[in-house]
C-alpha cells in the first residue's frame, strides 16, 4: 500500500512560539539552526562557548554560538458547509473537502504542528469544529466528520463568525470554499483574518462551464434556495455565461490578492503536489 503524500506548507517569514516545530522562529537560543558567534557578554551561556572559536579570535574574547529556534504553530480549515458544496460533476465537491482536510490533518500533526476545524454555513457548525490538537487519530476523524454532514446551508453568513473565532497569535488559516459568496463578504472575512497567513481554497468542477451545450432547453436549479428555471442555451448565452464566471473569478482573486494571498484552485481532483508546490512557492 502506497504511503499518502503529505501537503507542505510553511508560514510566512518567522513566527513566534514557545512550543518547539518545524519553522523558523523569531527567537534565538541554545537550540536549533546555527546562526552567528557573538562574545560571551552579549549571550552569556557558558554552555555554548565555542571553544574553537575563543581560540582562533584575534581580539581573544570568549565567543559563544547562538541558534535559530524553530517553533510549532497551530493551522485551522475554515470549511464552507453551504449546498452549492454538495455539486456532483466530475467529482463530488464535499468529497474533495473531506479528503483535502484529511490530508491537511495529517500532515500538519506529523509537522508537529495542531490543527484545528471550523465548518460554517449561515453560522458556525457544532458537529464539524474540532479544537486546535496534534492527535493522530485527527486525521480519520477531521474525514469522517465531513462526509457525515449535511452540507445543507443556504448561505455562508458563517465565515465571518468563524474567522474572529480565530483568535491570539498567528496561526496559517486555509479557508475551503466554492467562493459563491458576496464579495463585501469575503473582504470582511480577510481583514477579520488579517494577522493571519491566509490561504484561500477554491473548491472547483470543470464541468460547471466547460459542459455547457450550444444549443439545447436545461433545467438550471440552485443548490442553495432550490429554484429551478428552463434556459434555452445558445451560443451567445454560453459566452455570456463563461465571461461572467471568469469575472467573478477575476474578482474573488482580487479581493485575495489585496491580503496577499492568490487562491489555490482544486478542480476534479485533489493533487497533493500541486497544492505543495504553490503553498511553498507564494
Amino acid at each position: 500500500m502506497t504511503e499518502a503524500r503529505d501537503i507542505h506548507y510553511r508560514p510566512r517569514g518567522r513566527i513566534s512560539g514557545l512550543r518547539a516545530g518545524a519553522h523558523s522562529s523569531l527567537g534565538i537560543g541554545a537550540f536549533g539552526t546555527f546562526r552567528d558567534q557573538v562574545p560571551f557578554m552579549a549571550h552569556p551561556d557558558a554552555r555554548r562557548i565555542d571553544v574553537r572559536g575563543t581560540l582562533r579570535d584575534p581580539f581573544e574574547n570568549t565567543l559563544v554560538r547562538r541558534f535559530q529556534q524553530r517553533s510549532a504553530i497551530d493551522v485551522y480549515a475554515l470549511v464552507d458547509l453551504t449546498r452549492s458544496l454538495s455539486y456532483e460533476g466530475r467529482a463530488r465537491k464535499q468529497d474533495l473537502v473531506a479528503e483535502l482536510c484529511g490530508a491537511l490533518a495529517r500532515s500538519v500533526v506529523r509537522s508537529g504542528d495542531r490543527f484545528a476545524l471550523i465548518g460554517f454555513d449561515s453560522g458556525i457548525r457544532e458537529d464539524c469544529v474540532i479544537l486546535p490538537n496534534r492527535r493522530l487519530g485527527a486525521t480519520l476523524e477531521v474525514e469522517a466528520r465531513l462526509r457525515q454532514a449535511e452540507w445543507s446551508g443556504r448561505n455562508a453568513d458563517g465565515l465571518i463568525e468563524a474567522a474572529r473565532c480565530v483568535a491570539g497569535k498567528r496561526k496559517i488559516v486555509f479557508v475551503i470554499s466554492d467562493f459563491l459568496l458576496p464579495l463585501d463578504m469575503l473582504n470582511s472575512a480577510c481583514e477579520a483574518l488579517g494577522r493571519h497567513d491566509l490561504i484561500p481554497v477554491v473548491i472547483n468542477d470543470s464541468s460547471e462551464n466547460e459542459a455547457l451545450p450550444d444549443w439545447g432547453l436545461m433545467e438550471l436549479t440552485d443548490l442553495e434556495t432550490g429554484q429551478c428555471k428552463i434556459v434555452f442555451m445558445r451560443p451567445a448565452l454560453k459566452r455570456r455565461w463563461r465571461e461572467q464566471a471568469a469575472e467573478r473569478q477575476a474578482g474573488i482573486k482580487r479581493t485575495l490578492l489585496r491580503f496577499g494571498r492568490a487562491p489555490i484552485v482544486i478542480s476534479d481532483a485533489l493533487d497533493v503536489d500541486r497544492i505543495s508546490r504553490q503553498l511553498m512557492e507564494a
